[in-house]
């Protein structure tokens, strides 16, 4: 049976939290509950708050009294600290992206490598499919995700294309949505380009990049002072908002300066490198190739 997931980078991650076994931690990303797991090992007296808006997740929740799973969207993270009495936390992470399970599950339509509805939801509640998307967004609007979520350079021909097609019949599958844009498609690029035009519509599905920026900027209001962030990335959209936060305390980079003209940031690089995967983990898991590790402390 194959793993719901197995987490990138589990013990340099879960080392940047600098854990007590006191503390009170969050792990914004249950999912398989790797992470959740190892950080269980470390505690004593201390609490674990998890979230997870997939309702599949659930099945994972292991049986520790110090454990609290919420299936929720960590957009929600302040809010519902607050509901269960906690002000403050000790330290947080996140593993960015999508579960094994999320993109082996064909009919959760993630993946480009099978045939299912063009689905996406992380949170199978919620009104809009990656198809709805397809078939209803103008066509400057099509252009505009392609080129800003997928980084396709040639998205302006891709959303003309979708938009004459579904003149005549609706976009709703993985065969419907390659079959229009086959005549688009770079040579010898073409995992590349389905991996990145899957990507658009998956972060516009599940409206990712906000999320993120919310999730963050609570997290550094409910972060105590010397508390850990551990965030891991897989592309460079999201990556480049968590540098800029460690970096800034906002997301365009942009260091403040107090009345003297000193620079003022709320947190600190603990990490001055990004921290990648070693091959030895790559070889064992082929898929946390992209991830990328960032850790920092509140000051």
């Amino acid at each position: 049976m194959a793993p719901y997931h197995l987490p990138a980078l589990l013990s340099e991650s879960i080392a940047g939290l600098n854990l007590r076994p006191d503390g009170i931690y969050v792990d914004v990303t249950f999912g398989g509950g790797g992470h959740a797991r190892a950080i269980l090992e470390h505690l004593t007296t201390g609490r674990l708050i998890a979230f997870d808006q997939d309702i599949d997740a659930v099945a994972n929740t292991p049986d520790d009294e110090h454990f609290t799973l919420l299936n929720q969207n960590f957009r929600y993270l302040r809010n519902n600290l607050r509901y269960l009495g906690i002000r403050a936390i000790d330290g947080l992470i996140a593993d960015l992206g999508v579960s094994f399970h999320q993109f082996d599950r064909q009919e959760r339509g993630f993946s480009f490598r099978g045939e299912a509805e063009l689905d996406m939801r992380m949170n199978r509640l919620s009104a809009v499919k990656a198809s709805d998307i397809l078939n209803t967004y103008g066509e400057d609007r099509l252009a505009d995700l392609f080129y800003r979520y997928g980084e396709l350079t040639n998205s302006r021909k891709l959303a003309a294309a979708i938009v004459k097609a579904r003149a005549e019949r609706p976009v709703k599958t993985v065969s419907d949505l390659m079959s229009v844009l086959a005549g688009q498609v770079p040579p010898r690029e073409e995992n590349k380009f389905w991996a990145r035009l899957f990507q658009s519509l998956r972060i516009e599905v599940n409206n990712e990049m906000q999320a993120l920026t919310e999730m963050l900027t609570q997290a550094l209001e409910v972060l105590k002072p010397g508390g850990r962030l551990s965030v891991i990335t897989y592309h460079s959209l999201e990556d480049r908002l968590v540098k800029n936060f460690i970096r800034s305390g906002n997301f365009e980079g942009k260091s403040e300066k107090d009345f003297f003209g000193n620079v003022t940031v709320p947190l600190r690089a603990v990490n001055r490198k990004v921290i990648v995967p070693t091959e030895e983990e790559i070889r064992a898991n082929s898929r946390a190739r992209s991830a990328r590790l960032r850790i920092a402390e509140k000051l």
